[in-house]
Order: C-alpha cells, then structure tokens, then sequence
C-alpha cells in the first residue's frame, strides 16, 4: 500500500517566507574577516533553501562597524548578478533591517526571492567599561552634537549601553515593587544554562546564582555575567513570495518557514528619552504592530529570541513584549515561565548573553533560530511542536524590529 502524502502547506501569493538559513558559530576568528564570515552564511543559506545567487533578485547586507559596500564585498565572493544590493546599518537592529528591506522588496512586488545578511567582526573591542585600543575607543565616544562641547555621560543621563539599560532596570523595579537583583540574575542564569545545548554558541558554560551574582558589577545591577560578550559572527536568510514558493518542490515547501509580520520602529517623543532613551515605548509600539498584523496573540507564541544585551534588558522586554501582565516582568521570571519547559521560552539560544552579540549578524541570527525549531531542527535545544514564534532586536539610537514566524499550515 502506497505511503499517504502529507497535504500540501497552505501559502497564499502574497505572503513571505523564509526558505534557507544559516548561522555561524559566533566567536573569534581571527583568521578571517568579516568578508569571509559573510559569504560563507549566505552561501550556506542558499544551500539550505536549494537554491543560488541567480535565483536571487535582491541582496541586503547588515554591518554596522565594517567597512563600507559590505553587500558588494559579498556579491564579489559569491556572484555579481547585477541585483540591488543594499546596505544597511541600524545599530543593533542592523540584521533585522536586513530582512525587513528583502521583505519590503518581495511585499513590492519587485523580487520574488532575495537574500539578508548580517556579520559583523568585533574582536575584543571595549564596549563593556570603555576598554579596549584607543581606536576602538574613539568609535565608541559621544560625538557630533553630543560630544562637541563636553561628554554627558553621568550629568544628563547616560548614552553607554551598559548605563541605559541598568537605569532602565532600576527604573523597573522602582515603579514595580518586588523586583530585585536576584531577579534580573536569574535571567542571566537562564540563558547561560540554555546556551550549553547550543553549538552555536560564542559561550557553552552555565553559572550558579552565587557565581552571577558574585561576579564584577558592570553597571548595577548588572554583572560581568550578566551582559553579552562582543565577538564575531554572520547569518544570513533567504526570502523567497508565496506564488514563487509553490512552483518549487513539496519538501522545500514544508521546510519553508511564514513571516506572518514584520516591524520596524524608531524612537517616538517621550519626556524621559530627553534625558536617556527610551528603550521601552519603540519595544511595545513594535509588538502591537505585529500583533495585530500576525492575527496572534503573546499566549500564541511557542518561543521568542529577544534582545537580551543586559539582563535586565530581558527582564523588561517579557513586559513590554507583553508575555507577562503589566510590571509582572519579576512573577515571570521567578514561575519559570521563560525557560526551555516553560510556558513561553526565551532565549533559548543561549541569548546574546551566552550565544554573543556580534551586532550587524544578531537580527538575522534570531530569525534563524526561531525557524530552526518551527521546522523541528533545533536539535537538543528543540521546543517540541513550535508552531509559531517571535523575534526581537532592539538598538540604541534607536530601532527596534520585531518578526513574527509561523510554521507551514
């Protein structure tokens, strides 16, 4: 008797899906530059989605601290097609902007396949504390119309990422009772101890409550353990229309992961981003939008890939994401709520604090994990029977972007 076919995936002609994905182990690779780690994603992407750089109508490359023309610098290692090629720079969202231009490009009409890549090559650069060279330095001071008369950092608030995001924890557990620092170390805990069943991983160690807690402060409440490392790395994402993804085989069709939304917002006016930014308003405004645009609700979500930069970057993300109820952000993390066998997971990539933040490749990255597990290949890391998931980058200046995935119907 002849083996049932499964049914074909619903795809309708104007929706966008992920059909190839790939992902660097993120660390150091002092042997190659950011060239290198680029082409090698997006040819392995290409790969995973069974198709090549002729099949491609747009390319769109993220890198925020390389040089420039990083999607000609690309185009010449793995084939000079003609298409456009963009390059995008959006701080910490630089890799979500990247996919979000391939999207925009499809949703257009004007592509029916492209290509997002995001690499970035940081070695040990000082953003943690001001270390690091003199160059390295220089990038990272206040400059323009904030730093031409006299550096603010500590009179008028702060713009170093890890002050930012440690005044935006405290101002958490101000306004809600009950959260405290072993709550925000418990998040660091978490994602250290997810990250030791990631490959992938730039770190693969997990941390007792007393080692985080113990470790040197960076900005409180944050520790040393408690904030991603810099490093190396690239993912890239081919993107491919809903008419042209079903002229292609049925086991492409099933492995091809739904965008049901994409986001992407910047700062609006608020009275406390005059004196630091807002990190929060940008995050919900984004999480609405897709939202409404997915037709689904945060209860629906199987996993989410966040950005956690800090720990107590998390730890506000799970409100304003909405994953808990208003200032619940502590009773979330303390039920479990946000680990592997929890309710909603989080991060279970390990995060940026274990997996690593190399900036430019972090937006692309989380689209591939999330579409790792809808398409059951996550290995020992698996969320058994994800069928829908959210990810989420954040960057200062400001930027947020916000996807949603779903797995084929």
């Amino acid at each position: 008797m002849a083996a049932k076919k499964s049914p074909k995936p619903n795809i309708a002609d104007d929706s966008i899906w992920v059909l190839g994905t790939h992902m660097t182990r993120f660390g150091r690779y002092p042997d190659k530059d950011s060239v290198d780690l680029a082409s090698t994603s997006a040819i392995a992407a290409l790969q995973d989605g069974g198709v090549t750089i002729h099949d491609m109508d747009v390319l769109a490359a993220g890198c925020l601290l390389g040089q420039g023309g990083m999607a000609q610098r690309i185009q010449k290692q793995i084939g000079q097609t003609g298409i456009p090629a963009y390059n995008v720079t959006n701080a910490c969202a630089t890799g979500a902007t990247a996919i979000r231009t391939v999207f925009l490009h499809i949703s257009a009409g004007e592509a029916d396949m492209g290509i997002a890549v995001g690499v970035e090559q940081m070695g040990k650069m000082g953003l943690l504390g001001g270390a690091g060279s003199k160059k390295e330095k220089k990038v990272f001071e206040p400059g323009g119309r904030y730093g031409a008369v006299t550096g603010i950092d500590g009179y008028l608030g702060t713009e170093g990422m890890p002050g930012v995001f440690a005044q935006a924890g405290m101002e958490y557990a101000h306004d809600h009772s009950g959260v405290d620092f072993e709550q925000f170390a418990r998040v660091a805990y978490k994602n250290h101890l997810h990250s030791t069943l990631n490959p992938l991983a730039q770190y693969r160690k997990d941390f007792s409550m007393e080692e985080i807690m113990g470790a040197p402060t960076m900005s409180y409440p944050n520790t040393l353990l408690m904030c991603c490392p810099t490093g190396d790395g690239a993912a890239a994402a081919v993107l491919v229309s809903g008419e042209r993804l079903k002229s292609m085989p049925r086991r492409v069709q099933k492995r091809a992961v739904k965008i049901s939304a994409s986001v992407l917002t910047s700062d609006p006016y608020t009275e406390a981003s005059q004196v630091q930014p807002d990190v929060n308003t940008l995050t919900r405004n984004a999480a609405a939008q897709a939202y409404e645009k997915a037709g689904v609700a945060p209860e629906d979500l199987d996993l989410v890939e966040l950005h956690d930069c800090f720990a107590t970057a998390e730890l506000i993300h799970y409100d304003n994401l909405g994953l808990c109820e208003r200032g619940g952000a502590g009773d979330f993390i303390d039920s479990g709520a946000p680990f592997r066998d929890g309710r909603t997971p989080v991060n279970v990539s390990g995060g940026l604090i274990s997996k690593g933040h190399p900036i430019g490749a972090t937006g692309v990255a989380n689209i591939f994990e999330v579409t790792t597990h809808l398409r059951g290949e996550a290995g020992d890391r698996q969320i058994n029977g994800a069928k829908v998931g959210l990810a989420h980058v954040i960057g200062l200046g400001s930027a947020c972007g916000i996807h949603i995935l779903e797995k084929a119907a």
